[in-house]
């Protein structure tokens, strides 16, 4: 069987978490998986690494800021290798142009074409674990490119689709999805499975939980995704396409902060909720300024001073509709 595992920043913060999240890789090999790892940049490297060109040049070329930027994953994947190595588990690390990721020539965000991965296939067949540096690639000139800002998950994905991985799980720091982000709302439920429709509906409404394209990617290319804690052991969250017998009527709420906007997701999350909604934030004094309907979403622009206790409402709203 071959899985893909995704590790997040926030699993590869320090010394201690980087050698939990092998122990986990290491626990998948020992069950007989052939395992492929994609590693993030640890902790806020990125944020530290961008300061800097910054602090240099306000504007700093797009070229230079992906060469920049993608050496935080490479050192990720080179520190997850090494702690393989230490826990006697052998491992390579592979840049993503060395993975055989091929992307578009949009420096900052760029998008994959083409995934040719026979490197990784080698070091499989060798008996190792391939880790891969994500959210980088190759463009057709040579350069280093960069997939933008949660591009790991897209690295992942891309990869379980090209090569026919059996799983892809991404490993974060929450047990899996929930109805909201419970370091925001405490009563939060997790989800056993989401709908992939209502998973890319939270994506591109603000859920950090995963990157929309690498929701996309899943969708169109049938890759089995699953959602995990780096730091407590459990089943995490199934993101697939749900049945309509067991597809909850709504599955979440999430946020932007910087839009002010309110996203429920959901195969009712139209406009037959809307009056709900709008009574809800009512009975809170919370005015709502505009609303749009998309396909399995529903929008809801607030005052920004409104937009915490319009997720709480809201949120209450999704439970109760939630069987």
């Amino acid at each position: 069987m071959l899985l893909i595992q995704k590790f997040g920043g926030s699993s590869l913060a320090d010394r201690e978490r980087l050698r939990r999240a092998a122990e986990i890789a290491l626990a998948a090999r020992n069950a007989g998986h052939r395992l492929v790892i994609v590693v993030s940049a640890a902790g806020d490297s990125t944020d530290a690494l961008i300061d800097l060109a910054h602090a240099i040049d306000p504007a700093p070329p797009l070229r230079e800021m992906d060469a920049l930027l993608s050496t935080g994953e490479q050192q990720s994947a080179a520190l997850m290798a090494i702690q393989l190595f230490s826990l006697g588990a052998p491992a390579r690390s592979f840049a993503g142009w060395q993975a055989g990721i091929e992307t578009d020539s949009v420096h900052g965000g760029a998008k994959i074409r083409r995934i040719a991965p026979q490197r990784l296939l080698d070091a499989l067949d060798a008996g190792l674990i391939a880790v891969t540096a994500g959210f980088q690639g190759k463009t057709p000139e040579g350069d280093l490119s960069t997939l933008g800002r949660g591009g790991s998950d897209t690295t992942a994905v891309a990869l379980a689709a090209a090569m026919g991985a059996d799983r892809c799980e991404i490993y974060t720091d929450v047990d899996g999805v929930f109805t909201a982000d419970p370091r925001l709302i405490p009563e939060a439920v997790r989800l056993s499975a989401i709908d992939s429709r209502d998973m890319l509906a939270l994506a591109e409404g603000g859920s950090q939980v995963l990157h929309p394209e690498s929701v996309r990617l899943a969708m169109e290319n049938g890759v089995d995704l699953r959602l995990l804690s780096s730091f407590r052991p459990g089943e995490g969250t199934a993101v697939r396409r749900l049945r309509p017998a067991v597809r909850p009527a709504l599955a979440g709420v999430t946020r932007d902060r910087e839009r002010s906007t309110v996203t429920i997701a959901g195969r009712e999350a139209g406009a037959a909720l809307l009056p709900l909604c709008r009574e809800a934030l009512s009975a809170r004094g919370i005015p709502l300024t505009r609303s749009e309907i998309g396909e399995n979403a529903l929008r809801l622009t607030v005052p920004p001073e409104g937009l915490d206790e319009a997720l709480r409402t809201l949120h209450g709203l999704v439970l109760s509709m939630l069987a």
